[in-house]
């Protein structure tokens, strides 16, 4: 049972470390492509839509790669807690739930705040109704 359960740990390592080198090395170039692909094909007004394609990316890989320092220091732990860390939801989203349940710590009040001063709303418009709670509460 131990060596599979190092074996699994040692797989998904090296998966991670090659989408990891892969991501670092190669999204540079696919960024300036796009970029110079759109301006000599006259398409500047896909830029936006193309930006906040980008964004939502990021913000979903964010969700994932902070949940739990996210999930220690924005959320106050009970049953209600929606915890950060689906790959499908956008970090205000998982705010703006734990707003709903009034489960955000005081810091992330304060991001919740400050969030809804740059868009008004901005975590309650941002929720995934769709994306259901994914796991339990963990215990530390």
């Amino acid at each position: 049972m131990k060596n599979n359960a190092s074996t699994g740990f040692i797989k998904s390592f090296l998966l991670f470390a090659i989408a990891f080198v892969l991501i670092v090395t190669t999204t540079p170039i696919g960024f300036v492509y796009a970029l110079l692909r759109q301006l000599f094909l006259g398409k500047i007004i896909t830029f936006q839509i193309y930006f906040i394609e980008l964004a939502l990316a990021l913000d979903n890989t964010g969700n994932v790669i902070m949940q739990h320092l996210l999930n220690d220091t924005l959320l106050t732990k009970n049953t209600n807690t929606y915890l950060f860390g689906n790959k499908k939801e956008t970090i205000s989203s998982v705010i703006g739930k734990n707003h709903l349940s009034n489960t955000l710590s005081p810091l992330g009040k304060a991001l919740n705040r400050f969030l809804n001063w740059l868009d008004r709303e901005h975590s309650l418009n941002s929720i995934d109704y769709n994306v259901k709670l994914w796991r339990q509460l963990m215990k530390h």
